[in-house]
């Protein structure tokens, strides 16, 4: 009764906050207005800039910090924080690939410093296990302003027709649907022990940070265990799975973090700070069991529709030509700007596309060999499984079963469990 009676007390304090207002990070009322004001932190760090003085990695972050927590848009009931890392997808995205388009040269540059740059970010972030939404941002602006340039640079031209204008648009949609469709659950898994109250407190004490060393019941849901260890001996009793083998089993099955014990090709994903079931990788979104056959299908649509209008703009800023030699050489396109600009984009969709396909293509071999990207990394970390193709296709033999029955496992996803093989139990 005590806490009520605090909120009561504390009730008539609280006032509706307008639309420029919102709660700072100190617990503080404030006002978008007052962005510039108080700004120790950046005022020091200008100063040290002028004076040429080194600063303090501290101090970039607390910059950071800073910045990301007073950047808001006016929104009903308070403002609504923006993420610091969508900005530089929707500012340079336009400005570098319209300097892209006033000359060959300058093309040639910005086209490949682009890529450059991501995996600059990609290698910064993925260093410091930091989630960014800049991928997801940088792609999805990718997606809009690549298709505004088509409507307002390539369709009044007339090559195109509504119905090739309508399936373009259908296949954006549809990409849009199934991405929307990945960034769902992939397969999340949850502390077992706070649903099942039933567990001994040995069972508790002997799970502990350090204590890992004869633990026989360990709480866990489905079949649980580790990739490297997999023994047909093994068996499941009720909710609990007794493991009779070294402390390194223990060890590589127990997540410290999420103090439960993950089942067979569960891992524990540092940017999502939880373990996912079967996980592949995390790049815009962590896929897992849950949303891999999704990824898969926006993935599929993605290719296909940037290669429909890939081929439908050289179409019609290249005439008369193949898309392969208009994509390489086509005179005359930077006498006209709009057709400079649908011709740089061209190249950035280009890029793109064959990164994506490059990603297409290591999945579907991973799916016909029943293998994720994790166990590859795993495998060739430890230098184990087979190597075929130059380390392209890795194949740690653990659950391949064959191509067909590969891919029958791996259309039936998230589907409701089933009694898995002896050899599958871990």
């Amino acid at each position: 009764m005590k806490p009520l009676k605090k909120n009561k007390a504390e009730e008539p304090e609280l006032e509706p906050l307008c639309c420029c207002e919102y709660i700072d990070r100190n617990g503080e009322k404030n006002h978008v207005a007052a962005c510039l004001c108080d700004c120790q932190d950046l005022d020091e760090g200008c100063d040290r800039w002028i004076t040429c003085k080194s600063m303090q990695p501290e101090t970039c972050e607390r910059i950071m910090d800073t910045i990301s927590d007073r950047l808001r848009i006016p929104w009903l009931r308070g403002a609504k924080k923006v993420n610091i890392s969508i900005i530089p997808p929707l500012i340079l995205l336009p400005v570098f690939l319209r300097v892209a388009s006033w000359h060959f040269l300058l093309g040639v540059v910005v086209l490949t410093s682009l890529p450059v740059l991501a995996l600059w970010y990609y290698y910064l972030t993925h260093r410091r296990k930091e989630q960014t939404l800049f991928f997801l941002g940088l792609g999805l602006f990718s997606l809009g302003y690549m298709y505004y340039v088509f409507l307002q640079e390539v369709v009044p031209k007339g090559r195109v027709g509504p119905t090739q204008l309508a399936l373009l648009t259908c296949g954006l949609f549809l990409v849009l649907l199934a991405l929307y469709r990945a960034k769902k659950n992939p397969g999340y898994l949850r502390n077992p022990a706070s649903k099942d109250k039933s567990l001994s407190s040995s069972q508790v004490e002997c799970l502990s940070r350090d204590g890992l060393e004869r633990t026989r019941g360990l709480p866990g849901a489905g079949s649980s265990g580790s990739l490297s260890n997999r023994t047909p001996k093994d068996d499941l009793k009720g909710p609990c799975r007794v493991l009779a083998g070294s402390p390194a089993k223990v060890k590589e099955d127990w997540c410290a973090k999420c103090q439960l014990v993950r089942p067979a090709r569960a891992w524990h994903c540092r940017l999502c700070g939880v373990c996912v079931r079967r996980m592949d990788h995390h790049c815009v979104c962590c896929v897992g069991e849950s949303n891999h056959q999704a990824f898969i299908l926006a993935l599929s649509i993605f290719l296909l529709t940037s290669v429909y209008g890939i081929t439908l703009t050289l179409d019609t800023i290249c005439r008369d030509r193949s898309v392969f030699t208009a994509l390489f050489y086509c005179p005359g396109v930077y006498a006209d700007y709009s057709s400079a600009l649908s011709f740089t984009c061209v190249w950035y969709s280009v890029i793109i596309t064959a990164g994506m396909a490059y990603i297409f293509l290591i999945q579907l071999i991973n799916i016909s060999y029943n293998v994720t990207e994790r166990e590859v990394q795993q495998a060739l970390r430890q230098k184990t499984g087979r190597r075929l193709l130059c380390g392209l296709i890795v194949d740690t033999g653990q659950y391949n079963r064959g191509f067909l029955r590969n891919w029958h496992q791996f259309s039936t996803l998230g589907a409701a469990p089933c009694h898995h093989p002896a050899e599958d139990i871990v």
